[in-house]
């Protein structure tokens, strides 16, 4: 993906069908969109996958709390959803075998009773999904939990039982599918910010105006259709198109906070089905670290980014301590990060608690705006067939949806074996292989290669993490990196798992970056200063 040859072509060309906002769903719909013969572009404010669809609690999930709702309350929206979200499961597994895997979680229980009621409410989770190769839930002895999750509190535990559900790169995921829309013919850039849209006489929307956020150019991409994928921010778009249109969403703040591994010490998920809140919450190993989240708060304001506060840090914290023989001592804190949900609300007096996670795709009658609107990471290629079946329509078309078989970048001809292999032509440790093969799939190669020419390229980032410089310079010249927190938050997680370490490696991204992108001396040290500002300053509100 060359972000200049991008620019010139959106500048110059008409596209079939524009697609505003690149998380999932975004994402998801350019690459349904191509393979079904449209000309799209696709264009975020920030970077790929910046907001919500990077900071998701990273699983890949029917919704287990959804399923209890359903049948405490009787509510079929509850069922459909959990569903859908098993139905899609498999299918998000399978196409980008190198970004997601199976999870095995445990649901400690302190009676038979409890234990009881959790294996059959996870046996009618296993029922609904249908033609999935993941291992069915089991109810488990005490002394089974404590051999796979030493540091649970013995005293408190009577038994657990274990289901699974699958794990994903939430940032690189979605990078694959940006990267696959390209691949395929669509034309993609990030940093480009919508300033307005332009109408023809008959009030109906003909193409988009954005700003270079790098740059200051402006310029206006013609489309024959344009399509809002912002999420929480999708009001922003549909207003602007129409501003008679009512508000329909409701953004709530959902954050994590992270440990380090040894807090669980162990491969295995937990499900915390109680909480002061009536939340469930997880505690998920990912990337050498242990997450837990998440919250469920209003959210006052989509402007500015959600971040980690104390008390939020407080609450996930205590309600993991009961669970552990040890209680986790919050110096220990190594990251956290926020991020908004865009859930749908007909009813204002309702909690953002209660709002199911279903999409909605709507069209605008009078601007001819298509938006996908609410839904969850797990169905993102449903809702974003649901959207291009309704692009279909508005064009007087019907063609078949191809994404479900459409393995993603970084996918094809994946091995599995691949890291031994990268080790041994390369002498790359283990980690380092495992590493790369677990990011960049089969084109770990293309990564491992920079280093058989530049024998520095091979250094750790950080001598606590499998990062090498190498991959600054593949990730700048092949996955439009443009800032370094792009490379350290989403191409890599370290902004989101190690907070020291980000800042610690920050001038050497930095100025590999630099190199790459030709900045002077006073630039680089402009982006090292701005990332951690930024970085101290998400710091100091968690407290730390």
């Amino acid at each position: 993906m060359d972000r200049n040859a991008s620019l010139d072509k959106l500048r110059s060309e008409e596209f079939d069908i524009c697609i505003i906002g690149a998380g999932a769903s975004g994402a998801g719909c350019a690459l349904d969109a191509v393979l079904r013969g449209y000309k799209v572009a696709i264009i975020d404010k920030k970077d790929f996958a910046s907001e919500t669809s990077s900071r998701s609690t990273k699983l890949i999930h029917g919704g287990v709390r959804y399923l209890e709702q359903a049948f405490k309350k009787l509510d079929f929206a509850q069922l459909k959803q959990v569903r859908h979200g098993l139905e899609e499961r498999h299918t998000v597994l399978k196409n980008a075998p190198h970004l997601a895997r199976p999870l095995a979680l445990m649901t400690p229980v302190s009676s038979w009773f409890e234990g009881l009621y959790f294996k059959i409410g996870l046996q009618l989770y296993d029922t609904f999904a249908t033609n999935d190769s993941l291992p069915k839930s089991k109810w488990l002895s005490k002394k089974e939990v404590l051999n796979k999750i030493p540091t649970l509190n013995s005293k408190k535990l009577h038994s657990g039982v274990l289901y699974y559900d699958g794990q994903l790169d939430d940032a690189r995921y979605c990078l694959a599918l940006v990267q696959s829309a390209s691949e395929a013919g669509g034309v993609a850039a990030n940093y480009l910010d919508v300033t307005g849209l332009t109408k023809n006489d008959l009030g109906k929307l003909v193409g988009v105006q954005v700003k270079d956020t790098q740059h200051g150019a402006e310029f206006i991409i013609k489309s024959k259709l344009v399509i809002n994928c912002t999420g929480p921010f999708s009001d922003k778009i549909r207003l602007l198109a129409n501003p008679a249109l009512p508000e329909r969403l409701r953004p709530s703040k959902g954050v994590h906070v992270v440990l380090p591994y040894h807090t669980l010490n162990s491969e295995y998920a937990m499900l915390i089905p109680k909480t002061s809140d009536g939340r469930v919450v997880f505690a998920i190993p990912f990337e050498g670290a242990m997450m837990i989240g998440t919250t469920d708060t209003e959210s006052d304001s989509i402007d500015s980014e959600a971040t980690l506060n104390e008390s939020e840090k407080k609450y996930l914290v205590d309600t993991l301590n009961p669970f552990l023989a040890t209680p986790i001592d919050i110096t220990t804190l190594k990251a956290g990060f926020g991020g908004l949900r865009p859930l749908l609300a007909a009813d204002p007096s309702k909690s953002t608690k209660s709002l199911v996670r279903d999409h909605e795709v709507e069209v605008d009658a009078t601007s001819g705006l298509l938006s996908l609107l609410g839904g969850k990471w797990t169905t993102y290629r449903l809702m974003a067939k649901d959207t291009i079946d309704e692009a279909d329509a508005i064009f007087s078309k019907r063609n078949e949806c191809l994404t479900a078989n459409h393995t993603l970048a970084g996918g094809e001809h994946y091995d599995a074996s691949l890291s031994g292999k990268l080790t041994t032509k390369y002498a790359l440790p283990e980690d380092v292989a495992l590493h790369l093969v677990r990011k960049y799939g089969s084109r770990a190669t293309l990564v491992a290669d920079l280093t058989a020419t530049d024998i520095s390229s091979k250094e750790r980032l950080s001598a606590s993490y499998p990062y090498i410089r190498a991959e600054v310079t593949y990730t700048v010249r092949n996955e439009m990196v443009i800032t370094p927190r792009d490379f350290l938050a989403r191409r890599v997680r370290l902004e989101i798992t190690d907070w020291k370490e980000t800042l610690d490696c920050l001038p050497v991204v930095a100025n590999l970056m630099a190199r790459e992108l030709n900045w002077d001396e006073s630039e680089t040290q402009r982006q090292i200063d701005d990332y951690a500002f930024q970085l101290k300053q998400f710091i100091a509100d968690a407290g730390n």
